[in-house]
């Protein structure tokens, strides 16, 4: 059996409580290599969600998460309020 190359893709969001959370970044291979990397580098939680990143990744940069993903995207937002020490 092989292995099928890894071919990371990666979103940021901002949630600034106004309105739903936008993309503002994605790309995948180096490009998602480099966002995951900056966000260490600063130390924004990252959240591994192959399927939630693919549909993300489909909206234009500057989007706002539409209704449908609220939930999904709430569970990585608690997460990220969680492992960051912050509460909402």
């Amino acid at each position: 059996m092989s292995e099928r190359p890894h071919n990371p893709l990666a979103v940021a969001l901002h949630y600034n409580a106004n309105g739903a959370p936008r993309v503002v970044a994605k790309g995948g291979g180096h490009v998602a290599e480099r966002t995951m990397e900056t966000a260490r580098e600063h130390k924004i939680p990252l959240e591994e969600d192959a399927a939630l990143a693919t549909t993300l990744s489909r909206l234009d940069l500057g989007a706002e998460v539409p209704r449908e993903l609220y939930v999904a995207v709430a569970h990585v937002l608690a997460f990220a309020w969680a492992v960051s020490g912050k509460s909402k």
